[in-house]
Formats: C-alpha cells, sequence, structure tokens
C-alpha cells in the first residue's frame, strides 16, 4: 500500500485553479519533494493532502484513508511540521513533547518513553529540560520533527523544514531526516526552495508549475532530461517552469519567511 496516493486532486478559488488535477503516488519510506515558485499550488496541495482543506474535485489517500471521508484517520497517520514556529518557547523540550503526546492521544503510560525516544533520536537528550527559547535553530526544528513522530506516523510533511537555518543547522537536519527513513519507513513529503536539499534529500520530485505537475522523476532523471551537460538541478528546475526559482513571492509570503528565519535565529 502507497503512504499517498491522489488521482486528479483540484482546488479551485472562484475561477482560479490552484491545484488542476494533480496526480502522483508517496511508496513508504520514499521522500518525496514537491518544488516550485510561490503560487506554484504547493501550499494548497499540502492543505489538502493533511485535511485542513477540503478538494473541490479528484481524489486522494493517506495511508490507505481518504482525505475527504476519513479525515481523522489521516491525521492520526501523519505528522505535520509547518514553516511557521509550533513550540511553544517558554516551555522546556520535555514540555513541548508532553503536549503533543496528549494531543495524538499517545497511552499514558508510553508517553514518557516515546519522548525520551523522540528527544533522543533528534539528538536533544541534553535539551530535555531546558526552556526552548534557548534552543537554536536547527535545534527547534529538530524538536518539532520530534513532536510530529510521537505517535508514529506512516507519512511526514515538511513544510520548508530548514528556511532560515545556517548551512550547519541545516545539513543537521538532513541529516536526522534521512535517519527517518533509514530507521523508522517514515516516508516524508517536503517542500522546499533549496535545489541542493532536494537533490540531496529526495528519491523522487515533482516540479509544480501553475498548479499542476510540470515534471516528476528522480533528480538525476529530471537532470538529464535537460538538454546540457552537466545540468543541475536548478537547471531542470528553469526549464519547466521558465524562470529561476523565486523565494520572495508576495508580501505574505515574505513576511512569513522572514518571520520564522528570525525566530529561528
Amino acid at each position: 500500500m502507497p503512504a499517498l496516493e491522489s488521482h486528479a486532486l483540484t482546488r479551485m478559488f472562484g475561477r482560479l485553479a490552484a491545484v488542476d488535477g494533480v496526480s502522483f503516488r508517496v511508496d513508504a519510506a520514499e521522500i518525496y519533494g514537491v518544488l516550485g515558485p510561490n503560487g506554484a499550488g504547493k501550499t494548497t496541495l499540502i492543505k489538502m493532502l493533511t485535511t485542513l482543506l477540503p478538494p473541490t474535485s479528484g481524489s486522494a489517500t493517506v495511508a490507505g484513508f481518504d482525505i475527504v471521508r476519513q479525515p481523522a484517520q489521516v491525521r492520526a497517520s501523519i505528522g505535520y511540521v509547518p514553516q511557521l514556529i509550533s513550540a511553544d518557547p517558554q516551555v522546556t523540550g520535555f514540555d513541548n513533547l508532553w503536549v503533543f503526546a496528549r494531543l495524538y492521544q499517545v497511552p499514558r503510560e508510553e508517553r514518557r518513553e516515546r519522548i525520551r525516544a523522540a528527544l533522543e533520536f533528534m539528538g536533544l537528550t541534553e535539551f530535555t529540560n531546558v526552556q526552548v527559547k534557548n534552543y537554536s535553530g536547527g535545534m527547534i526544528r529538530r524538536l518539532e520533527i520530534a513532536q510530529a513522530l510521537l505517535h508514529r506516523p506512516r507519512l511526514l510533511f515538511l513544510d520548508e523544514p530548514t528556511v532560515g537555518l545556517d548551512p550547519v543547522a541545516r545539513d543537521t537536519v538532513w541529516a536526522q531526516i534521512e535517519r527517518l527513513r533509514e530507521q523508522y519507513r517514515t516516508a516524508v513529503v517536503l517542500t522546499t526552495h533549496y535545489m541542493e536539499e532536494a537533490d540531496r534529500l529526495c528519491d523522487r520530485l515533482a516540479i509544480m508549475h501553475h498548479g499542476v505537475i510540470a515534471a516528476t522523476g528522480t533528480p538525476a532523471q529530471l537532470k538529464a532530461q535537460v538538454d546540457q551537460p552537466g545540468a543541475s538541478l536548478e537547471d531542470a528546475f528553469v526549464h519547466y517552469v521558465g524562470g529561476s526559482i523565486e523565494t520572495g513571492g508576495t508580501y505574505r509570503d515574505t513576511q512569513r519567511t522572514r518571520r520564522t528565519a528570525i525566530r529561528l535565529e
């Protein structure tokens, strides 16, 4: 059974098709990346797949559950780390995870051990009782991934997981994401603007443009489709969307990204 499968998934806003007939599949233990300029439909797609936004038409299943008919089962089967900070800076790492363990209905007798294991897995054991406001940006991201893993989801959604992080912290988060697949066979869907991140982490990629998937394949396959010796993933991106990747976007996009970056400093 695939971790995720969508068929002609569509979301209309008036006459605008933010997501237009998107079909793709994510297998167990696969890291699947979604690339695209701002306004391509990435966020709308993720919102539908995480049951935060109903589709206009089409269908999708997550861990075998229908996103429209079985939203509670979908939410119980996924972890979600949004771009904006979700950890409470005023309490400790342990307390943050305790709250999430209750929200995910982890049995009380298992909570402490699961929290201990999650903090150890993400390399945060020595910061268990430290207030999150004293964490570095990379540590906050790792804590948020730990939160999303407490209920042992089959699929983890990461929205711009390393935005605002310095290169060292980014590399540490990448290493932890790779460990998820290797040790827990957790499937991951991530959105990113970093070509290096997509090239290193993703087994397969989808390049979105104007609400549709313009191309899909492994990073090597996408680069090979560019008629240019030694083509990079960024060259492939430009080939399919007609311009370089743009991280600025709208005023709201810029405001959100800068706010996240400042909080992660």
